[in-house]
């Protein structure tokens, strides 16, 4: 059965993530995607990528069926692993002993406006016990600057979350990185991306 769900912003935007993984990424090891929604970004950079295994994980179900059928329909069964079901503030995560070792690099691409502050909370917490001194964490999305918007858009865009959920919204980039400081990373690196968006790279140093 095909579940492959399709996201018109997984279109507009994973070339140029794709761009910003070519320079980050190590040479092996495992890459573990939280959030990762229908599973066009996993399938097309675990393509891009063949040297590393990509690690989906989403809470939900039909997300991780269309995870599946995308893999199915890439071909990629021989390569990547099904997806895990990872609720962010469900801690600790639920991963395989097995794949623990092999974790170089955590990424969660336009996660945190649509869910709660406490699963930033939680995302920074967990991925501070899984990544060790000198792994990255990346986060992709919208971001708040000094509590304001960059753009209109962005603004109208944070309404509207807010009005399908209370405790969803666009994120101050400097209250996430304060989170971040607190669990033992450093911001390492802001990147403009199109569509307003910016991606985050943070590092993990010694406490």
């Amino acid at each position: 059965m095909d579940n492959r769900l399709f996201f018109p912003a997984t279109e507009r935007n994973r070339d140029s993530i794709r761009e910003l993984l070519s320079r980050i990424l190590v040479s092996r090891g495992l890459i573990l995607e939280i959030g990762s929604g229908s599973g066009e970004h996993g399938v097309v950079f675990q393509k891009c990528f063949p040297h590393i295994i990509w690690q989906s994980s989403d809470p939900v179900l039909i997300h991780r069926n269309s995870i599946s059928s995308w893999i199915d329909h890439e071909e990629l069964n021989f390569k990547m692993p099904q997806p895990l079901d990872i609720d962010v503030e469900k801690t600790p995560w639920k991963i395989p002993s097995k794949l623990l070792l092999s974790i170089q690099g955590i990424i969660s691409i336009n996660m945190i406006h649509i869910a709660s502050w406490n699963c930033t909370k939680s995302l920074f917490k967990e991925s501070s016990k899984l990544l060790k001194n000198g792994q990255f964490l990346m986060l992709y999305g919208p971001f708040k600057f000094g509590n304001k918007h960059i753009s209109q858009s962005n603004k109208l865009f944070d309404i509207s979350l807010k009005m399908q959920n209370k405790f969803w919204g666009i994120r101050d980039l400097v209250e996430v990185s304060e989170e971040a400081t607190n669990n033992g990373f450093i911001e390492e690196e802001l990147i403009r991306m199109p569509a307003n968006n910016f991606s985050v790279i943070y590092r993990k140093v010694s406490l």
